[in-house]
């Protein structure tokens, strides 16, 4: 991974147009184009917006706001144009060509990219694990299979925001010889599904619950994680930038109830998030099928948490995720003053408010998490005869019961046991609770 800390921050232009018909407003898609930008590790020096009734197929943008562009290039000391919307290889081609006529005694070309490039980016620069970075691979590739013929090579063999990861200077390598890289990645990949599928076999078989957090990039979901998860674990990178898990984490944590359940992190959403990027990274995302329950994680401090609750919500239908129990989260209360909250009928039955930052109300989100999964659990009270003092002593080392008594006919115990333990201790069962 390049360390953007070693070299000099590229400045960057970010351009956003508006069509008239889209849910964000062209404040919204500027302020979130600037935290992308800022995530890869530029420094927005300059913002130009344009509203259009139809996108120009040259250049994207009408050719005034590209002299316009142009001539902020030279006084700003430019590297990147950003645009928000996707653009073909024609256009960043167009649009590179333009910006860098005449400029050959500059020591640097102007880049162009668009915001599925930068999103690519940033997943390029935060990728740890070996199947992530198989995974951010194979959506670069796949982005720029279809632009080999727009993009000039020179553009794209300098280093840098665009150029990151190991997608990089594919502009060299002929198409044929980029088709088989992307098979090759796509058999790697294959392989290590089918180790995640013996992986989930071995958590159901184990019959322990599974809870998914999900919701918008920077909604506060690791932090979570690492608040509820159990103490000697270890913990998740949190930091308050967009992107910052990217890596699916798992954790073992406990319920009030003392019954063990695994709950998991996955990378954050954001709008207009790119299709190969999904595509890519859909085994992982697909873990969520199988959890027992999701906690759709929202930042109350934001001002757009209904399109970004939308945007969740659509992604996961994406991936075929359907009738799971959702517990929606509002987190980050600790930013919100006298906030008053849309009452969306989707979350106005199952939703609680916390600071995980704050560690605030966090018992009553585990209690509620408890209260979503009590299907998979049984409360009963157990009689065990004191000749059976092997089946008492395992259930007092691995149960956290919450009675205790001594009997005529044994000792008498009531406890929260799972789906298998119920069969394997049912015949000492007195009374469900």
């Amino acid at each position: 991974m390049e360390n953007i800390k070693d070299k000099e921050i590229e400045k960057a232009i970010i351009v956003a147009t508006d069509l008239g018909a889209r849910p964000y407003s062209m404040h919204t898609s500027l302020e979130e184009l600037e935290d992308l930008t800022v995530a890869a590790g530029a420094e927005v020096r300059g913002v130009v917006s344009q509203s259009l009734e139809k996108f120009n197929p040259k250049y994207l943008i009408g050719t005034g706001k590209v002299k316009e562009i142009r001539d902020m290039l030279v006084n700003l000391d430019i590297d990147l144009v950003i645009f928000n919307d996707e653009l073909s290889g024609i256009q960043v081609r167009n649009l590179e060509k333009n910006f860098n006529d005449g400029r050959d005694f500059f020591d640097k070309k102007v880049k162009v990219l668009d915001r599925t490039n930068l999103i690519l980016d940033i997943f390029a620069q935060r990728a740890s694990t070996y199947e992530g970075k198989l995974q951010v691979e194979l959506a670069q590739l796949e982005y720029q299979l279809p632009r080999l013929l727009g993009i000039d090579g020179w553009s794209r063999t300098g280093g840098g925001i665009g150029t990151r990861g190991p997608g990089e200077q594919i502009i060299e390598t002929d198409r044929r010889r980029l088709l088989r890289e992307i098979d090759s990645i796509k058999a790697k990949l294959k392989k290590l599904e089918k180790t995640r599928d013996v992986m989930r076999s071995n958590r159901t078989k184990s019959k322990i619950s599974t809870v998914s957090l999900v919701g918008y990039t920077n909604a506060g979901k690791s932090t979570i994680l690492n608040r509820i998860k159990e103490r000697d674990s270890k913990e998740v990178f949190v930091k308050d930038m967009l992107f910052a898990t990217l890596d699916p984490n798992s954790r073992r944590a406990k319920l009030p109830n003392g019954m063990d359940f695994i709950i998991s992190d996955t990378v954050g959403f954001v709008s207009k998030l790119p299709t190969k990027l999904i595509e890519a990274f859909k085994s992982t995302l697909e873990e969520i099928k199988y959890s027992d329950l999701i906690l759709h994680v929202i930042d109350a401090s934001s001002e757009d948490i209904e399109i970004q609750y939308k945007i969740t919500t659509d992604i996961l239908k994406d991936l075929g995720i359907k009738g799971k129990k959702i517990i929606t989260v509002f987190n980050k209360m600790d930013k919100v003053d006298g906030k008053q909250f849309p009452i969306n009928p989707e979350y106005a039955q199952n939703r609680i408010y916390i600071s995980a930052k704050k560690d605030e109300n966090l018992d009553e989100l585990l209690y509620a998490i408890e209260e979503s999964l009590s299907d998979k659990f049984y409360e009963v009270e157990l009689l065990i005869g004191y000749d059976r003092s092997d089946v008492l002593s395992d259930i007092l080392n691995n149960h956290k019961y919450k009675d205790l008594s001594y009997v005529e006919d044994g000792t008498k115990i009531r406890v929260v046991l799972r789906d298998d333990e119920y069969e394997r201790y049912k015949e000492y069962v007195i009374n469900h609770v």
